[in-house]
């Protein structure tokens, strides 16, 4: 049967390229990852308050007399 693009009845050099691996893509997922942990510390560093995280007033009270009672 003969190929209907072969108008001089020479044969037809035909070349298929298939890619394997990533080619060195992919790196997307990694700086996603990153960023969005970077986000989620700048947030919380904004509303630790909020979240009871290190609040910026720490109240400790010592009593001047201890009473102590020995029998």
């Amino acid at each position: 049967m003969a190929d209907e693009y072969n108008t001089n009845d020479r044969p037809v050099e035909r070349t298929t390229i298939i890619e394997t691996g990533n080619g060195g893509g992919g790196g997307g997922g990694v700086l996603a990852v990153v960023l969005l942990i970077i986000v989620v510390l700048v947030l919380l560093f904004l509303f630790r308050d909020q979240l009871g995280l290190g609040g910026s007033k720490t109240e400790i009270s010592i009593p001047d007399k201890i009473e102590v009672n020995v029998n």
